[in-house]
Order: structure tokens, then sequence, then C-alpha cells
């Protein structure tokens, strides 16, 4: 039997409510889970539960309350993967934190420089763009970008079945010579670089088409894309269902919504569960902080997959 996935109950904005609601999803779909979460939560009582009597909460600074709050769920979690009582962790939680505690108790896995969080980005009609790093590093080295190119490669084929992810390099032109210093210097890297299909640089509007399936970049530039991305997309799914409201449109909406239902489920983030921390000697799964049921069952869903593909042990091979 394989080991259970730890997912902490007091992480993200809806916990633990939805937290508990999404477990319960998964366990129903045959997923061993084990909770992390104080001794007197209220939770089913066929999910065991690993107690843990502090929160580490949204606004505190992750290194320190890492360090001081020993007893978190967060740590917590990350210990259980440590010491081989849960195969992977999740929260919706402290995004910092949550990196924090995967690189303190978990370590790095050896020969990787820096772990870079791997956010699928939607591509209607497509697989999504594997987009890394998407937080983890503000500023990186070039050499850093290519240890991403690799894990983005082996999580894009790993999560989405491509056989040979085409990897670009995300910059302000498709040139060879276009970009800071940072994409100058990383590009010959990459093109010399063994295990990936580089393609070369790739601006931000490619990021949401099926021109490139992994897009490695910095974390600063990554994050920046990320959270612009997610508020152009709401955006428009908001001034769609104003116009679907209004009386004079909503026969035609009715008749649209079948054909548009599709696409609203690839744009909604709860579709993919959350990034995938990459580097990390374990499965570590960063939610979003609104995480609902739904999307933390998903998110339970990755990270048996990933434990069952093996994940791990493959950036193991290409970095060690």
């Amino acid at each position: 039997m394989s080991l259970p996935i730890a997912v902490d109950a007091l992480g993200g904005d809806r916990a633990p409510g939805e937290i508990l609601a999404g477990v319960r999803r998964a366990v129903d779909d045959g997923i061993a889970v084990v909770l992390v979460g104080p001794p007197d939560l209220e939770h089913d009582p066929d999910i065991e539960l690993i107690p843990a009597s502090e929160v580490i909460s949204m606004d505190e600074e992750p290194g320190s309350a890492v360090r001081t709050k020993k007893d978190s769920t967060l740590v917590r979690a990350a210990e259980a993967v440590r010491d081989g009582k849960a195969s992977a962790m999740i929260s919706a939680g402290n995004t910092g934190a949550t990196m924090a505690s995967a690189l303190l108790r978990m370590g790095r896995i050896k020969g990787v420089k820096r772990p870079a969080i791997a956010t699928p980005i939607p591509v209607p009609g497509s697989t999504p763009t594997v987009l890394l790093d998407a937080g983890a590093n503000a500023e990186v080295q070039p050499d850093w970008l290519v240890q991403f190119a690799q894990m983005g490669t082996v999580y894009a084929r790993e999560r989405f079945g491509i056989e040979s992810p085409r990897v670009g390099l995300l910059s302000i032109g498709e040139e060879p010579g276009k970009g800071d210093t940072l994409r100058k210097e990383a590009f010959p890297l990459l093109s010399e670089a063994s295990g990936i299909n580089f393609i070369g640089n790739v601006e931000g509007r490619d990021v949401m088409s099926d021109a490139v399936d992994v897009a490695v970049t910095d974390g600063f530039t990554g994050n920046v894309t990320l959270k612009t991305l997610e508020g152009g997309m709401k955006a428009v799914i908001s001034a769609l269902l104003s116009a679907f409201a209004e009386p004079a449109y909503r026969e035609h909406a009715e008749a649209l919504l079948p054909a548009l239902a599709p696409l609203y489920e690839t744009l909604n983030p709860d579709t993919y569960g959350g990034a995938v921390l990459l580097g990390v000697d374990g499965v570590c799964i960063i939610s979003h902080g609104s995480t609902g049921a739904t999307a933390m069952r998903n998110a339970i869903g990755v990270a048996a997959e990933m434990v069952a593909h093996d994940m791990v042990g493959k950036i193991r091979a290409i970095t060690s």
C-alpha cells in the first residue's frame, strides 16, 4: 500500500472546512490521505491525523516562522515526508513558509542549486504550459535556468504526457540576442544543455498558446507573468458573466453556455490543484490561498500521480 498524502488542514483562506471537504472527496476516490492539524480538529474518524499545535499565518515571515514554530502544520507535514510517513505534502497556506518547510525538512535533491515553483498555465485546446520559476527565486543565475528547464521537462512529461516538451526562454523577443544580461547568458547554456528540447526565446504572448510546453524564467518575472495572466483571465470571465446576466442577452447566453463551459473549466485554476515545488527531495504541492474543495481534491490527485510516476527520482537522475 502506498504512503498517504500529507495535507495541511489549516492552510489557506478557506481552511479547515473546504480543505477537509476536498480531502474527503480524494479519499472517496481511493487516495490515501493523512491530515496535519490540531488534536481537536473535527474530521472524519477514518482519516488519520498527525497532531500539530501551531499554524503559520499568511503574513508571517517564512524563514523565521518555520524555525520558531516547530510544531506547525507545515513543518509537521514536511517532516512526515522526510520520515517516510507520507509520500507528499500539500498546503494552501503561506507559500514562502511551505517552500521553507519543504527545503529545511525534506532537503534539496543532490545537485539541485535552487528549487523552483512550476505552475501550469492553461492553454485552451492544448496541454498547459509549465511556467517556472513562478516565484521561488526573485534573482537567479544563468545556469539555474538550465536546471529549471531540465526539471520542468521531467514535470511536463510526467504530468501531461508530453514526450519531448519544447522548452522556451521567456524574453522580450524571439531572436537569440534579445533580452537582458541574464537571458543573453542563459541562451547558449540552454542551447547546449542535455536532456531538454530547447526551441529558443519565447515571449509573454506565447505562454498561453501551444507554441511552447515549458517556459523558463527568473522567479520575479515568472510571478509577475502568472499574476498578470490570472488577473486578465478573471477580468474577461467577470465581463462575460456580467454581459450574460443582462436580460437582453440571457437567451443567447443560455445557448452559448454548453460551448463555453469546457473553456471555463480549462481556465479555472481549481482544475490544476496548484503548483509543484521542483528540486526538493519529495513531492510538494503549493495550492492557491483561495483553494476550495475541488482544488484540494485535484491537488491531492496530482500529488498521488507524481509519486506514482517517481517524478523526484527522475529529477534526481538528471541533476545528481
